[in-house]
């Protein structure tokens, strides 16, 4: 009797064992099937579109579209080919996979989709607008985070396939959006939200210094202004509108600004200093690289240079245009954007839609004030007949690139307007070598926005 039992038990237990790995196996097939899928060369994938529905990519490749159709938003959008990595599609084939476990394969039904908040009209406007010059643009809704423009020249359209590639223009598969580049003095943004951090409004508008266009700065280091002239004894605001090198340089030497705490406000914005490791933004599984500069002795050149936005100082357009969004919401935390809005599984139901999200506070209420009426108040003063139809707050820079043989040109800014919030990157590169100016692109951009809001 006891062996009999000893048996059912030793049976019981080998069944519950097997019924026990064929669960885990059922569940390996299941997690794993769709791995396995995306690796085959049965791999079928579903398409990306626009807010408005229209196509950014078509995973079937049986759709037929004008000649470059994609071409505005190809290197952002990118495909599965393998040529370009840090793009939406590269980092989120699996959202597309049209496969499941209980459908098996579907070429042909499947609605496994990509609904992204790029405006496909607007960026194409932009691209258009151009010419035959090169840079990015890209611009959001700071309210909520929805990307809306992101645009980089040269581009390609990835219908066309690779068969030329060494043909290509030098960064044609990358978005120069998501990598760093000199800021020039939209850099000047991060410097006044710094000493308005550490000095407070009613200091640093008591400061006032004198620019005779240029400074020996107290180790014999020369800034230069572009006003060979000078601008005179300015405050804060006017050397701003002025873009003041000399006044910038003397405002870091000031004793009132404690070198250590701005290095510290530096980075609390998000800068990597002195040569620290590399950081990255996640947007949608895309990799942003985030500002890094060198800030060593106040007194010195090369930190006062990067202060103003020039020497080892890089940003990225898209960080550029996050810290626009903490000043004109006036709250201090950026507004952190995404390209996808929506995911629908093979079966076209929803399964992952965004959400708004915020960073840490970065900078004070008050100090998102101050920067935002100084903006305000250049947009006015210098922009209102450039830029018509829209209240901005803007800063304009440009940066000495190819150890100043040549200058690029760039636009940052917001739209002061609760029903059409939107801030905005302009970079236009080699500023020199056509008619086009970042006030033109960013005409465009927002008219072309304003229409489809």
């Amino acid at each position: 009797m006891k062996s009999i039992k000893r048996t059912q038990r030793v049976t019981s237990l080998i069944i519950l064992l097997f019924i026990i790995g064929m669960a885990i196996l059922v569940l390996k097939i299941l997690h794993e099937s769709s791995f396995y899928m995306m690796n085959s060369d049965q791999l079928q994938l579903g398409f990306v579109y626009d807010r408005k529905g229209d196509v950014l990519y078509d995973g079937t490749g049986k759709g037929s579209y004008p000649d470059n159709y994609f071409i505005d938003v190809g290197n952002i959008i990118g495909d599965e080919k393998g040529q370009m990595d840090n793009t939406l599609v590269a980092r989120n084939l699996e959202k597309l996979n049209n496969y499941n476990f209980s459908d098996g394969l579907l070429k042909d039904g499947g609605k496994a989709a990509i609904y992204t908040t790029l405006d496909h009209a607007a960026n194409r406007a932009v691209f258009d607008a151009y010419g035959y010059m090169k840079g990015c643009v890209s611009a959001y809704n700071y309210k909520t985070g929805e990307m809306l423009v992101c645009t980089s020249l040269p581009s390609l359209d990835v219908t066309k396939g690779y068969d030329n590639i060494q043909s290509f223009e030098s960064a044609t598969l990358l978005s120069k959006n998501l990598y760093g580049t000199v800021p020039g003095s939209t850099q000047k943004v991060s410097t006044i939200i710094s000493a308005l951090e550490i000095m407070g409004s009613g200091l640093l508008y008591s400061k006032s210094y004198t620019c005779n266009g240029n400074y020996i700065n107290q180790t014999g280091g020369q800034i230069d202004c572009h006003n060979p002239y000078g601008h005179g004894t300015q405050n804060i605001q006017e050397a701003f509108e002025n873009s003041c090198n000399p006044f910038f340089a003397q405002l870091i030497e000031d004793s009132d600004l404690p070198f250590e705490r701005l290095k510290k406000q530096y980075e609390k914005l998000g800068y990597v200093l002195n040569g620290d490791k590399p950081k990255y933004l996640d947007i949608d599984g895309i990799q942003c690289e985030t500002a890094s500069t060198t800030l060593e002795n106040p007194l010195e050149f090369k930190t006062q240079w990067g202060c103003i936005g020039q020497g080892d100082t890089l940003v990225s357009p898209i960080q550029l245009m996050m810290w626009e969004s903490a000043i004109a919401n006036e709250s201090g935390k950026m507004t952190m954007p995404y390209f996808i809005d929506h995911v629908t599984n093979t079966r076209g139901a929803v399964k992952e839609k965004a959400k708004t999200k915020y960073s840490d506070k970065i900078f004070s209420e008050s100090t998102a004030s101050a920067t935002k009426q100084i903006m305000l108040t250049n947009g006015s003063d210098r922009y209102s007949y450039l830029i018509s139809g829209y209240k901005v707050g803007v800063k304009s820079g440009t940066a000495q690139v190819q150890e100043g043989a040549k200058e690029n040109s760039l636009l940052v800014g917001f739209v002061d307007d609760p029903s059409f919030p939107i801030a905005f990157c302009i970079l236009i590169e080699d500023k020199d070598s056509g008619w086009i100016t970042t006030e033109n692109i960013a005409q465009v951009l927002l008219d072309n926005l304003k229409n489809n809001f």
